[in-house]
């Protein structure tokens, strides 16, 4: 059985709900939840069912009853078209933010899909950030790289495929710690959201940050229907089989 949470870092706590625990507050950190996903399909014919934004409602309210936080950092993409919404996923967007605002303080900040975010989130009092900086950690999206490190970024939607040794594979969402480098990537929050297979090989990533590090060295923890499984180093996945 894998663990519901692993302390990677003082004060610095993964779970297996997708989220990242900061102990200052403590502050809840997602990422990655790209809302009117339905409504973007929708507008190209292929109809689905809307279940992005309920799954998405359900996992917060786990976070906030189980972790209690005094804030919720969401970490970029909040919103999935990267044109002008249509209105359900405006509402979509909406709903979610004041499901967060009421329940902690809400901090917002915009990834490379958040065009137009801010005129959807500014009748519930909000501005859009670009980073924030909380417990000496640089907290932005990471589809840009300020520099700064410490630092906690999205946008790489981490996963690692583990072969079967008969047939299939499992793949597993996973965050990934390049500890040398000061680099931690959470996984994302939306369901729909299948993951970058991550591999030793020198393309192995797309987010600047991870592409600066070693990421042969780096750790990689998977989220499982069983909890946390601890995998060690990205370059011991590949020797991995079920």
């Amino acid at each position: 059985m894998g663990a519901r949470s692993i302390e990677i870092l003082p004060g610095v706590t993964i779970t297996n709900d997708r989220c990242l625990l900061l102990e200052d507050g403590p502050t809840a950190i997602i990422g990655d939840l790209h809302l009117g996903y339905e409504s973007a399909l929708e507008s190209e014919g292929m109809f689905i069912p809307r279940i992005n934004t309920e799954s998405v409602r359900d996992a917060l309210n786990r976070i906030i009853d189980r972790y209690e936080p005094e804030r919720i950092v969401l970490l970029g993409d909040i919103k999935h078209d990267f044109k002008r919404s249509s209105y359900q996923a405006r509402e979509d967007v909406r709903n979610i933010i004041k499901l967060v605002d009421e329940a902690a303080e809400a901090i917002v900040i915009k990834g490379n899909h958040d065009n137009f975010l801010q005129n959807i989130v500014s009748s519930l009092g909000i501005n859009t950030l670009d980073y924030i900086d909380i417990m000496g950690f640089r907290l932005e999206h990471g589809h840009v790289d300020s520099g700064i490190r410490p630092v906690i970024i999205g946008h790489e939607h981490p996963s690692v495929r583990i072969p079967g040794e008969l047939s299939g594979a499992m793949k597993l969402q996973c965050y990934v710690h390049a500890r040398n480098e000061g680099v931690i990537v959470i996984p994302p929050f939306s369901p729909f959201a299948s993951g970058n297979d991550l591999n030793p090989g020198p393309n192995a990533v797309m987010a600047p940050a991870l592409k600066a590090c070693d990421v042969r060295e780096a750790e990689v923890y998977g989220v499982s229907d069983m909890g946390l499984m601890k995998f060690g180093k990205l370059d011991d996945v590949s020797l991995l089989t079920l």
